[in-house]
């Protein structure tokens, strides 16, 4: 996929053993608080990622720039993974995280890009009907992006590690909110 004056993104499955240094340094970096791993050693982090890649219900995917390594996606079952017990889950629901790659020379429209093209992944799936995320109440520039993108919140909610914003993307506002005709 293409972004005007961005580049190309694409997906391949995430490898827990041979990406884990790459993601530790993500994941650890300061910027990827809200990502909650500040403190992990690289053990806790391939660990965390062999534990995804064995669970039918959660798939983890690095994300490629050009190529290159740029972020990361995680693709989840909400009904049986991290929202279980606290929505009402529809059929075609997805969930997802995303974070991209810390860098110390941002380039204006990457981040909105890269949530695009992870949006437009999971609905080239035709059985994704709905995009759930459940990011952190205080990650205000997240919630942002989400909502550029089609997200709509629902209401806060309690999850063991923070209180979350619960929200939603259908089909139908991600590509309203692109400008695209339904």
């Amino acid at each position: 996929m293409s972004a005007t004056g961005i580049g190309t993104f694409t997906f391949r499955p995430l490898d827990p053993t041979k990406d884990a240094e790459l993601l530790h340094d993500w994941v650890t970096h300061p910027k990827s608080a809200f990502w909650m791993m500040q403190n992990a050693k690289l053990e806790d982090v391939e660990r965390a990622y062999m534990e995804i890649a064995a669970d039918e219900h959660h798939h983890a995917y690095l994300g490629l720039h050009d190529g290159e390594p740029a972020f990361l996606m995680e693709r989840y079952d909400p009904a049986q993974r991290e929202l279980a017990g606290l929505y009402e889950p529809e059929p075609g629901d997805v969930g997802m995280h995303f974070l991209v790659a810390p860098t110390d020379t941002p380039v204006h429209g990457f981040t909105k890009a890269v949530i695009t093209a992870v949006m437009d992944e999971l609905f080239a799936d035709p059985r994704t009907r709905r995009v759930v995320v459940e990011p952190d109440v205080r990650n205000k520039a997240v919630h942002a992006l989400n909502e550029a993108v089609g997200f709509v919140p629902a209401r806060e909610i309690d999850k063991p590690e923070k209180r979350a914003l619960l929200s939603f993307c259908t089909r139908e506002d991600f590509l309203a909110a692109r400008g695209v005709a339904v």
